[in-house]
């Protein structure tokens, strides 16, 4: 700022200012379904809270972790990312390895590159990815959940990139130690790739914990719902079966519990977010501008 002068101050502080106002815009709804969620039914449901509980209460909370179908519901979801996000890294290394190298160690290169372009223009749609789903007997299985996404070409392309942006040098020394591809793979390219790798993990997270429409049409029973699905259809169809006493109503309702669930959630990606968060501008720019 000292080095700047007046009408470059004033240039900074007004950028600074609007990047606070927008952050204060985002963080809002965030504040707002927190707010409601910890306050009396009364209070959510007379539309008093804003940005801060009313009455505070945690009831919709203790009712909220109580609720068998909800805590089913969360753990399919961290199974799936945990799967899913493993199996589209893995797939993703191990496809941008080899079509980052030259047309000349790998002939089929362009053909393969092609191939993946191709899917990126076209897609089968939803009907016969269905009909493949059950037809390999995967409905109702966390795999209908994990396959379809686990090969991302976006990622695909941003990993190869990174990895010829490499110095040829690092694989040439390999090989001359003898070094196979795997070993070149794994222990000299993968080290070097954490950024990326985080950038592409974040990316898949956020994807897989979002996801709720193909929990819908995989999953016949609501046993195996993932979490985000869960949270679609107690909006949609709100369940009161298990409010049997008028004090238990008093205790909560229907809207306090649904913000109480979806702050829960958001939580995980919250947490997540800010140990990637360091790795997530470098690793993006890094895959998308060299090479």
């Amino acid at each position: 700022m000292r080095t700047k002068s007046v009408s470059g101050r004033i240039a900074a502080i007004a950028i600074n200012l609007f990047m606070m106002l927008l952050g204060a815009l985002c963080l809002m709804p965030f504040f707002h379904v927190l707010a409601i969620s910890l306050s009396s039914p009364a209070a959510a449901n007379s539309g008093l809270v804003t940005f801060w509980p009313v009455d505070l209460s945690w009831d919709a909370y203790t009712y909220m972790l109580n609720d068998v179908k909800f805590g089913k519901a969360f753990m399919v979801s961290v199974e799936r990312v945990l799967l899913g996000v493993t199996l589209s890294c893995f797939i993703t290394l191990i496809t941008a390895y080899p079509l980052s190298k030259e047309s000349q160690a790998f002939r089929a290169r362009t053909a393969y590159v092609w191939f993946f372009v191709i899917t990126m223009l076209f897609g089968g749609g939803l009907v016969p990815t269905y009909i493949i789903i059950r037809a390999y007997g995967l409905m109702d299985s966390i795999w209908a959940l994990v396959l379809p996404s686990a090969v991302q070409v976006f990622n695909i392309t941003l990993m190869l990139n990174f990895f010829r942006g490499l110095p040829k040098e690092l694989e040439e020394s390999s090989l001359v130690d003898g070094a196979g591809h795997w070993t070149i793979l794994f222990r000299i390219y993968l080290p070097v790739s954490m950024p990326s790798i985080a950038t592409i993990g974040l990316f898949t997270t956020v994807g897989h914990w979002n996801s709720w429409f193909d929990g819908l049409i995989y999953m016949n029973k609501n046993d195996n719902y993932p979490l985000q699905t869960y949270l679609q259809t107690i909006v949609t169809n709100p369940d009161t079966s298990k409010v049997t006493s008028i004090a238990q109503l008093l205790d909560v309702t229907s809207r306090t519990v649904k913000t109480a669930q979806i702050f829960i959630a958001m939580l995980p990606i919250i947490i997540v977010y800010p140990f990637l968060q360091r790795y997530f501008v470098k690793g993006l720019v890094l895959g998308s501008v060299k090479g």
